[in-house]
């Protein structure tokens, strides 16, 4: 099966406050990106790679090219790598991305704000889509308990008030990378053109596209270390784990 990774990068990062894209800003003295693409590189299953960053961004299409370089200078076995201009949405972006891969089979699509997941975790979605599954998304248990609310019936009190508190044995946080086939992923996204503008902001990750077609999506376990870098807070996370773990 050839299987090619789509990393979204093309992230403005406000939340973060640097002024620059998320996937430009220093993790440990480094760009978010290059952890991003060497943890795909290292888990060997991408046949080819696709990076979709900023319309016109240099900075990270040089990332590209010199976290490939080195990796192949010390032996590791790099795919090709290929930076485009994303789209205005995370989904635009994947879109763009998609037409780009030519001769797979299947898809991951990985966000670089998740720099640190392991090779592992890339390892097990590409086997279970090897294994038969059309979609394949890496999740973890939920630890907090979860409430569903509505807006309050008295205001002077609360903005909001509980409906229902949902059971959380049943509840998964999802991670990226997020697997499919490329039929089913171009499926998807072709069904999506059609959305309003409503619909479209509801769109969180492309797992929702593949349900909304009545594809089964699969779970595997996801890690600890694949949080999700959005504000500086995550950022001080990611860098506390990388004194612990290593990259």
């Amino acid at each position: 099966m050839q299987t090619g990774v789509i990393i979204v990068a093309a992230g403005s990062g406000e939340r973060l406050g640097y002024g620059i894209p998320k996937a430009q800003v220093p993790l440990a003295g480094e760009p978010i990106l290059a952890y991003a693409l060497r943890g795909v590189i290292a888990s060997g299953i991408a046949d080819a790679i696709c990076v979709a960053v900023p319309r016109h961004d240099e900075t990270l299409r040089q990332v590209c090219g010199e976290v490939s370089e080195a990796m192949a200078a010390d032996g590791t076995d790099c795919p090709p790598v290929l930076a485009i201009d994303g789209g205005t949405s995370r989904t635009d972006s994947v879109r763009e991305a998609l037409a780009t891969l030519q001769g797979v089979d299947a898809v991951l699509v990985h966000d670089a704000a998740r720099a640190l997941a392991p090779p592992e975790v890339f390892q097990r979605v590409a086997t279970a889509l090897a294994h038969g599954g059309e979609a394949v998304i890496p999740v973890r248990e939920m630890t907090d308990t979860v409430k569903m609310v509505e807006h309050s019936d008295n205001a002077a009190i609360a903005q909001d008030m509980v409906r229902e508190t949902p059971d959380r044995t049943r509840l998964r946080v999802v991670q990226t990378p997020q697997g499919f086939t490329l039929q089913a992923l171009t499926r998807a996204h072709a069904a999506a053109d059609l959305f309003d503008d409503q619909q479209a902001a509801a769109v969180t990750d492309d797992a929702m596209l593949v349900e909304s077609m009545g594809i089964p999506v699969y779970a595997v376990p996801g890690s600890d270390l694949s949080l999700k870098i959005t504000t500086e807070t995550d950022l001080v996370l990611a860098e506390a784990l990388l004194q612990k773990y290593g990259s």
